[in-house]
């Protein structure tokens, strides 16, 4: 039966674009939970941040945030190229949008996902290690082909820089890039002529994620600044710098976005006073797609447990894991629904906050703690999730209790486009 739309409570955070609103009522009940995607406020998000950028700064999509191929090819106009971080979603990525430059990233890379990038005609290399690089240089020879490199460094910053932040790559003992004390060792086998067919193109050096804008350009600084000593003295151009991604996203402050202006501005004043004026090449990935997805389902029962009350929907972690992973409450609005087709009666709470949990037998699937429902909150609403458009479905573990899997429908121009199962 199709709900009968009512007014959302005073209390629910901003609501969807119509489309994704309208969506989200009218989908049956077997329907649910579905993903639903705004692909036009995603391409005019991705448009604000690349009118943001100055010139001499490129913006590169880091596909493991959502890999969905219409997410890829609705980014398309709007990006420089993608970056990604395995022989999977090298070949992923290139079957979605054909001919893009790619930018091949990886603390594990194997020598048949490196064989394969070569083939692929990979425009950069993240090389992690000095082995990675011999093991490049080898293929490449083998292969009779030619690879550009920007080494990736695990760089120490000041101390307290990185405090806070979401995730920590750099900066600290970390598997992720080249211990600094290794760095003229390994450029030296780049600039003497024993791998003709490396070209070193520069740095990269992604140290950390959820970073506001103030942050990511200190960190940048200390990045640049230590990238060009580096090329100072070993006489060579350092013609980019990559300086990654982590732009902050705050799930408890959903109005709280990015300021992208701001960094916009300040990368180009860091690139005006570096030597050379290398190429800046930024890979956000969940700044740029959360915003643009929604996760809609339906409560399924409601109970009171030990002076709480608990609500249970369609889906839960297994779908969207995200809340899990980061210890967060996902920001969510109500949709009330008036029908109540069954002659018992109608389980649900009075005015109050509500723990949202879905079906799994674990009592880590939470989605969201103490939501405040001044209305209360009944079996067959529906609830939609926000900020659902980056590490949601990708990253969870979809088969444990093998619930059914979500729908994916993908609004555009004011139509409604279901895409196929993964």
């Amino acid at each position: 039966m199709t709900p009968t739309p009512t007014p959302p409570p005073a209390w629910a955070p901003p609501l969807p674009p119509s489309g994704v609103h309208r969506l989200a009522r009218s989908l049956e009940s077997g329907r649910l939970p579905a993903y639903l995607y705004d692909l036009d406020a995603l391409r005019e998000h991705a448009r604000a941040v690349r009118a943001a950028l100055p010139d001499g700064v490129e913006l590169y999509y880091a596909a493991k945030a959502n890999p969905e191929p219409e997410i890829l090819t609705a980014l398309l106009d709007h990006v420089d190229g993608y970056e990604v971080s395995s022989g999977g979603e090298l070949a992923h990525v290139a079957r979605a949008v054909p001919g893009r430059p790619l930018a091949f990233s990886g603390p594990g890379k194997t020598p048949d996902e490196i064989a394969s990038a070569l083939r692929l005609g990979v425009a950069r290399f993240h090389v992690e290690s000095a082995h990675e690089l011999a093991v490049l240089a080898d293929l490449a020879a083998r292969t009779g082909t030619r690879a550009q490199v920007l080494l990736r460094f695990n760089l120490a910053v000041e101390d307290g820089l990185l405090h806070g932040s979401a995730l920590a790559m750099g900066g600290r003992p970390a598997p992720f890039g080249i211990d600094p004390a290794e760095a003229d060792a390994v450029l030296r086998t780049l600039t003497d002529g024993s791998r003709p067919r490396l070209e070193f193109l520069g740095v990269h050096a992604h140290l950390a994620s959820g970073l506001t804008a103030e942050r990511q350009l200190t960190v940048a600084a200390s990045v640049l600044r230590w990238s060009a000593a580096l090329a100072a003295r070993h006489g060579v151009v350092l013609r980019e710098v990559n300086i990654g991604g982590g732009m902050a996203v705050d799930y408890a402050r959903p109005d709280e976005t990015f300021d992208w202006h701001a960094y916009g501005r300040g990368l180009a004043r860091l690139r005006e006073d570096c030597p050379g004026r290398p190429l800046l090449r930024i890979e956000p990935g969940r700044a740029l797609t959360v915003y643009s997805g929604w996760y809609a389902t339906e409560v399924l029962d409601v109970k009171h447990s030990h002076g709480e009350d608990f609500a249970v929907v369609r889906g839960g972690t297994h779908h969207l894991r995200t809340p899990a992973t980061k210890d967060h409450d996902q920001p969510c609005a109500v949709l009330p629904v008036a029908d109540w087709p069954h002659p018992w009666p109608r389980p649900g709470t009075a005015a109050g906050p509500v723990t949202l949990v879905g079906q799994l037998c674990t009592p880590k699937d939470v989605l969201a703690r103490s939501v405040p429902v001044p209305g209360g909150l009944r079996a067959g609403d529906r609830v939609l999730f926000a900020m659902a458009g980056a590490y949601a479905w990708n990253i969870s573990h979809h088969d444990f209790l093998m619930h059914p899997r979500p729908g994916f429908h993908f609004l555009s121009d004011r139509t409604t486009r279901p895409g196929g199962a993964p």
